[in-house]
C-alpha cells in the first residue's frame, strides 16, 4: 500500500498501486451503491463525482457543476467512498450559478496574471451590476479595448486547455503568510480574525487565491462569459436564465453612480473590506463608525428632502425598493426632514389599494399573486390621486389583511398647499401604476441596501446576502418566522423583485443607499442563533451554512448605542417608529 493525495484536497488515504484506472480515477474491488436521479448504480470506491456527472450530463440541458451526496454539497473532484444518494446541481440552480461565477472570476484573475502579472497589474472586483461584476485594473492606466480583448482571448485559451482548479487545505496561520507574500493584503487582514483553524486555497497552475464558496472542477466548465468596457473599468458578464447565452449588458448609470459613491465613502473611511472593518472594531472605533455612518445617512436624507422642497410642484413622493431595504424607516425619516422644511407629509402604503382577496390574480401555480401590478386597484388609485390634486377631500381605503378586503374606515385626506403624499409600495416606480398623474407632480425614489463592503478584493458581498440577513432577523422578531421559512421563501421574493422592481430602478429621480457600513457586525449576534437552528437534513441548511461561514468573518458590535431612528432598528427592534 502507498499513501496518495486526493485531487489536491490535502487529504491522504491508503491505496494499492494496482487499482488506479484511466483518467485518474481509482478502481477498487470494493463497490459503492449510489442512487443517481432515482437510478440505482454501483461505482468502484474512489470514483470521482465528475466521472458520474459525465455519464449523466446528456440528460441535462444545463451544465452540471456540483453535486449533493447524502445531502452534502460536494465539488466534482471529490470521490465516492460510501453508499449514498447523488443529486446533480447545474449552473441554472442558484448554488451552481454562484459557483460558476466565482470560478470565472478566478479564471479572469489567472488570465490577467499571465499577461500582466510581472508588471504588477492586478484585477479588482468591486461590485455586481446587472448580470455581471464591475472590475478595474490596478497598477495601470492603460485599460482599453485592445487590453480587454487580450484578457478575454487568454481566458478562452485557458478554457480550451481545461485546467483543473486544484484545492488544498492549509492552516489559517499559513494562509495569512501566503497572502502576505502574494501581496493580497485584504485576505491577510480577513484571516487575521478567522476563528476556524483551516482555510481552503484554490490554484490554477501556480496562481493561488481564496474563494468564499464552492468552485468548478476545471476551466473547461467556464465557456460562457464576456468582457465589456464600462466607465473606468469593465464588466465581466455572465449568462442569466439561458445558461449558455451571455446576458446583454444594459448600462445602469444611476445604480453605478450610487454604488461608486458608496465605495468611495468606504475608502475615505478606510473601511472597504470586512478585514478593514474588523481592524477598526478591534481598535475600539465601533462607536465612531456608528456615529459617522448615521450622521452621513441623516445628511443624505436631509439633502433629499431639500431637493423635493425645491421642486415645489411635487405632490407625490413614490418610494420603491427590494425587500428589507428599510423603506418604512426611510419614509418616516424623510417625512420628518420634509416637516422641518415646512412641508406637511402624509405617508401611506400602496398595500391599502389591494384588490379583495377573491379578485386577486393567480400566478402560474394557481396561487394568489400579490406582487403583480394587477393585484392593486389601479383605476381607483388614479381616481383618488387625481381628486386629491384638484383639492377635493377623498376617503382613502384601508386594507384589512385578516379579512382580505378593503374597508372604509373614515380615513379622509385633502391636499393643501404645503401638503405632500409619501407613497411606499412595490410598484411605486412603475408609471403604469400612476399613469394618469402628471409626471411633474411625481418624485420617484429607489431605495436599496447597496453594501459598500466586500469580503476582499476578489470576493464581493452580494447586496442580496445583506438583505436576506436583515429579513430573517426582522421576520423572526415581528412575524415569528423561522430562519428556515425565510430562506425557503427568499427565491420567490427575489423573483418578484426581478420582475416588478429592478426593471424600473433607472426610472427613479434619485437612488438612495440604505446600507450601513457597520450593520453586519450588529446583525451577526441576532442572525447566528437563528441560522444555527436550521436542521442539517433540510434543504435550507446549505444556505444557512454559507451565511454562517460568512458571518464567522465579522467581529460583532453591540447594538445598545445605536439611535432609535436608525434603519437597522427596523430589523433588530427598538425603533421609535414602531416598525
Amino acid at each position: 500500500m502507498r499513501c496518495d493525495r486526493s485531487a489536491g484536497t490535502g487529504a491522504y488515504f491508503a491505496i494499492s498501486d494496482d487499482i488506479r484506472g484511466k483518467g485518474g480515477d481509482f478502481v477498487s474491488e470494493k463497490m459503492c451503491k449510489v442512487v443517481v436521479d432515482g437510478e440505482k448504480k454501483e461505482y468502484p470506491y474512489g470514483t470521482t463525482f465528475e466521472t458520474v456527472v459525465k455519464e449523466y450530463q446528456k440528460n441535462y440541458k444545463d451544465d452540471i457543476i456540483l453535486v449533493f451526496f447524502n445531502d452534502k454539497l460536494r465539488e466534482l473532484h471529490k470521490r465516492i467512498k460510501k453508499d449514498g444518494e447523488l443529486r446533480l446541481v447545474t449552473v441554472a440552480d442558484d448554488i451552481g450559478r454562484k459557483a460558476y461565477r466565482r470560478s470565472v472570476i478566478f479564471l479572469m484573475q489567472k488570465a490577467v496574471n499571465n499577461l500582466y502579472g510581472e508588471e504588477g497589474i492586478r484585477v479588482k472586483v468591486l461590485h455586481s451590476i446587472g448580470q455581471g461584476n464591475y472590475c478595474v485594473l490596478t497598477g495601470t492606466s492603460r485599460l482599453n479595448a485592445d487590453v480587454l480583448d487580450k484578457i478575454k482571448t487568454e481566458m478562452k485559451r485557458l478554457v480550451d486547455e481545461d485546467i483543473s482548479l486544484m484545492k488544498r487545505t492549509v492552516s489559517t496561520e499559513d494562509a495569512i503568510k501566503l497572502f502576505q507574500e502574494l501581496g493580497m493584503h485584504d485576505k491577510e487582514r480577513l484571516f487575521k480574525y478567522r476563528i476556524s483553524s483551516t482555510v481552503n486555497i484554490y490554484s490554477l497552475g501556480h496562481y493561488q487565491d481564496y474563494f468564499y464558496g464552492y468552485m468548478a472542477a476545471s476551466t473547461g466548465y467556464l465557456k460562457y462569459f464576456d468582457l465589456v468596457l464600462y466607465q473606468d473599468g469593465f464588466v465581466l458578464l455572465f449568462p442569466n436564465k439561458n445558461t449558455k447565452v451571455i446576458d446583454k449588458f444594459e448600462p445602469s448609470n444611476k445604480l453605478f453612480h450610487t454604488l461608486s459613491e458608496s465605495v468611495k465613502w468606504g475608502e475615505t473611511m478606510g473601511i472597504s473590506t470586512i478585514g478593514a472593518l474588523n481592524d477598526a472594531i478591534a481598535k475600539g472605533h465601533s462607536q465612531e463608525i456608528i456615529l459617522t455612518q448615521e450622521a452621513l445617512m441623516e445628511r443624505r436624507i436631509g439633502q433629499l428632502a431639500q431637493m423635493i422642497a425645491e421642486n415645489g410642484d411635487k405632490k407625490f413622493v413614490m418610494i420603491a425598493g427590494p425587500s428589507s431595504s428599510g423603506k418604512t424607516t426611510f419614509s418616516h425619516r424623510l417625512s420628518i426632514q420634509l416637516q422641518a422644511l415646512g412641508i406637511t407629509p402624509h405617508p401611506f402604503p400602496l398595500d391599502d389599494y389591494y384588490l379583495d382577496h377573491e379578485k386577486t390574480p393567480l400566478d402560474e401555480n394557481g396561487n394568489p399573486d400579490y406582487e403583480c401590478l394587477q393585484a392593486l386597484d389601479v383605476e381607483q388609485f388614479n381616481r383618488d390621486m387625481n381628486e386629491l390634486l384638484t383639492g377635493k377631500e377623498v376617503e382613502l381605503p384601508v386594507y384589512n389583511f385578516k379579512a382580505g378586503k378593503r374597508e372604509a374606515k373614515g380615513k379622509m385626506m385633502q391636499l393643501k398647499k404645503n401638503d405632500i403624499l409619501v407613497i411606499e409600495g412595490i410598484h411605486g416606480l412603475n408609471d403604469e401604476l400612476s399613469y394618469s398623474i402628471p409626471k411633474d407632480k411625481k418624485f420617484k425614489i429607489y431605495i436599496s441596501a447597496l453594501t459598500q463592503l466586500n469580503i476582499d478584493e476578489h470576493n464581493t458581498l452580494p447586496t442580496t446576502d445583506g438583505r436576506l440577513i436583515r429579513r430573517l432577523v426582522r421576520d423572526a422578531r415581528t412575524r415569528g418566522s423561522s430562519a428556515k421559512d425565510t430562506i425557503a421563501q427568499w427565491a420567490s421574493v427575489r423573483r418578484g423583485e426581478e420582475k416588478y422592481i429592478f426593471p424600473f430602478q433607472e426610472q427613479a429621480d434619485v437612488m438612495f443607499n440604505s446600507a450601513l457600513i457597520y450593520e453586519l457586525s450588529v446583525l451577526k449576534q441576532y442572525a447566528e442563533p437563528l441560522l444555527f437552528g436550521i436542521e442539517r437534513d433540510t434543504p435550507e441548511y446549505v444556505e444557512a451554512k454559507r451565511l454562517l461561514k460568512f458571518l464567522d468573518y465579522v467581529l460583532p458590535i453591540p447594538s445598545e448605542t445605536i439611535d432609535s431612528n436608525s434603519i437597522i432598528r427596523e430589523f433588530i427592534g427598538g425603533s421609535c417608529f414602531h416598525v
